[in-house]
């Protein structure tokens, strides 16, 4: 692995956001074309490179002012567990360090994860969909 290159852009090439997606069993890599556009649509997009290759990226909304929400996180399986998440969370932290509250919806298995990066499990609070997507 070489050195990971972190980038603060929204223009993707749909091959690279469908081999990331897919390489974590996320649906949305089916449709590469809307991804792209989602990525220039998303306030905030940071993205983790090892040289030409797309291996990160995380995304984020928000509505100016008070309260960000974190949407995507991915990193692909073969640079997981070296730091990259976490490097791209403390990013998107410090962009909206000034804001009330940053949340995410977290699929079971990431809670832990997301925990070690700063954020608390909801007691009194479920995520829902409504969505055509299966993972």
């Amino acid at each position: 692995m070489g050195e990971i290159v972190y980038k603060d852009f929204h223009d993707f090439k749909s091959d690279d956001l469908k081999d990331l997606f897919l390489s974590v069993g996320w649906s949305s890599g089916h449709f590469p074309e809307k991804l792209v556009v989602a990525m220039k649509n998303f306030e905030t997009v940071i993205s983790a490179w090892n040289g030409d290759e797309l291996v990160g990226l995380i995304s984020a909304m928000d509505d100016g002012i008070m309260t960000a929400y974190i949407h995507y996180l991915l990193v692909k399986p073969e640079y997981q567990s070296k730091g990259i998440g976490h490097e791209l969370v403390l990013k998107v932290k410090d962009i909206y360090k000034d804001y009330l509250r940053i949340v995410i919806v977290a699929y079971n298995d990431e809670v832990e994860f997301y925990e070690n990066c700063g954020f608390e499990k909801a007691d009194d609070a479920s995520p829902m969909f409504i969505t055509d997507l299966w993972t």
